[in-house]
């Protein structure tokens, strides 16, 4: 206990946060292996990006809460399909306070809550609604995904029928008209504030967005420090009322032992991404609660298809049988994973477990790459992010198996801060990855890795069937005949490996016993507004 109320007295020295920030019945402080890149959602997915987004910004819907099987002091989304419910989700309103969907599937009509206001005090409208859609085709990357994947083909889909209303409206029908708008990042931003900011030369605001925010969440942002610290104020005007946590300071610290060490002594209240030894060693820490559920967190390495000799399907396959998934999953997770044995989430409806063939066999690698014409071995590189701890030793252990085939792999150590680009840019034969497809549908996960027109396919994997299969999943509202199509395009993609398929890892939250609250998401991220002492 001294101990624990000494580093709680220091806390602002350690980490070096402003004594006024350091109440600790106001203050939530998160250690992070690494601050928000950026605040434009359209373009960054990385570590701590998507924390700031869930705090500055809201969507039009949620799923409603259920409580965790396994954790009772937590909660998790309702992801399962109702058939008795609209559009098979059991939701609730969020900017929207009503909405309905057209029974040919075809068309969704929001009704917003009036009076909402983003953190400039400009109200929510219609216009916002529509706005925002519209920046997401102007700007392509990780929005035209999102229009994509609901069947919206213009801005004109988009339409204001009142000041207050919105609708979207489809070609075909679409299973995710509705459930899109629980996504994490299909948030409303404030368009009066945006083009006052960008003007003529910026429409879309985006060198504002990228370093601030206008949206409609519970909290605003006060400081951003990249590589340091993020500051987050809690908005007493927000609809939902304010928050109980009145600031949240989001920390870079880059190493999870002195994640550790800071949550242990009491200097921050939240530790994040864990190493499975330290995991367990927490839990006997009297106070610090350590909790593990399920999760949407899948962990794979990407083979790039168009950097040989990865764009060969049997030099995929070799790598795949070459990989000692169950030494991994026992060495370095601790049995805190299980293996991935598919290409979505496991928990999510629609996952077919069956097309999984790659268990530890290097003859048969050994026998693949003599078919692919490199039976003598090759050399590549594999990056790894430093930020995730689990990233290095699954490296090390891969790379020492691939020896004994041949394969001669340089490891490329990347900062936590610069990995996501390497990711986006896709010139690395091999990179670890770390997702989860944040919209619980089958047509949504197996779209987003692997359709072939997708920024998210990082892997530049292609097949015209695959791509038939996913548009065909899009156009009907059929449940049995999307989950048929969903099988099929698992089969293929199983087959022809395009990842290197490590492990579904759990996700563990690992704070302080006094803090209540947690809530387990598919985008596998806190809310800080869920938190209360």
């Amino acid at each position: 206990m001294a101990s624990a109320t000494a580093a709680a007295a220091v806390m602002p020295r350690i980490l070096n946060i402003p004594a006024a920030y350091a109440q600790a019945g106001s203050t939530l402080v998160v250690a992070a292996p690494a601050t928000p890149q950026s605040l434009d959602c359209n373009f960054d997915v990385s570590l701590g990006t998507f924390e700031a987004i869930a705090a500055l910004y809201d969507g039009l819907l949620g799923f409603e809460k259920i409580p965790d099987p396994g954790v009772p002091d937590a909660r998790r989304e309702d992801i399962a399909f109702h058939a008795d419910k609209m559009g098979g989700v059991n939701m609730v309103g969020k900017l929207a306070e009503k909405w309905e969907l057209d029974p040919s599937g075809k068309r969704a009509v929001f009704t917003l809550r009036r009076g909402v206001k983003s953190n400039w005090g400009n109200e929510l409208t219609a216009e916002d609604v529509r706005w925002t859609w519209n920046r997401a085709f102007e700007l392509g990357a990780l929005g035209a995904f999102y229009t994509a994947v609901c069947g919206l083909k213009s801005p004109e889909d988009i339409k204001v029928e009142d000041k207050y209303v919105v609708s979207f409206n489809v070609a075909e029908p679409n299973p995710l008209l509705l459930k899109i708008h629980t996504n994490l990042y299909t948030p409303v931003y404030d368009s009066v504030k945006c083009k006052a900011e960008g003007g003529t030369e910026d429409p879309w605001a985006r060198k504002f967005i990228e370093n601030n925010s206008a949206g409609f969440g519970p909290y605003q942002l006060q400081q951003l420090t990249r590589g340091q610290q993020a500051v987050f104020q809690a908005r007493p005007d927000y609809y939902g009322g304010k928050p109980a946590i009145d600031t949240v300071v989001f920390k870079e610290v880059p190493t999870s032992a002195s994640r550790v060490q800071l949550l242990q002594g009491g200097a921050v209240d939240i530790a994040q991404y864990l190493q499975p030894l330290e995991i367990i060693s927490m839990k006997k820490v009297p106070s610090v609660a350590v909790e593990t559920v399920p999760a949407s967190f899948m962990i794979w390495i990407e083979l790039n298809a168009k950097i040989a000799p990865f764009d060969n399907v049997d030099v995929r396959r070799a790598m795949n049988f070459a990989f000692p998934q169950q030494e991994v999953i026992k060495a370095v997770y601790q049995d805190l994973a299980s293996p991935l044995n598919g290409c979505m989430p496991n928990i999510y409806p629609g996952f077919a477990g069956d097309f999984y063939s790659y268990e530890h066999n290097l003859d048969k690698a050994k026998e693949l790459l003599t078919k692919a014409g490199q039976g003598g071995g090759f050399k590549t590189s594999l990056a790894y992010n430093a930020g995730d701890p689990v990233q290095e030793p699954i490296a090390i252990i891969y790379q020492s198996a691939l020896r004994k085939i041949g394969v001669e792999v340089e490891l490329k150590k990347v900062p936590a801060g610069s990995f996501y680009n390497f990711v986006t840019d896709r010139k690395q034969p091999m990179i670890f990855y770390v997702d989860s497809p944040w919209c619980p549908d089958p047509g949504y996960s197996l779209t987003l890795y692997f359709d072939s027109k997708s920024y998210v396919n990082y892997s530049n994997y292609a097949n015209a069937d695959v791509d038939r299969l996913l548009a065909e999943m899009a156009a009907t509202a059929d449940e049995k005949v999307r989950l048929d199509k969903a099988k099929e395009a698992q089969k293929i993609i199983m087959d022809e490996a395009p990842w290197a398929f490590v492990a579904y890892p759990n996700y563990t939250m690992a704070r302080k016993a006094d803090l209540k609250g947690w809530t387990y998401y598919t985008s596998n991220n806190i809310r800080f507004q869920d938190f209360s002492r």
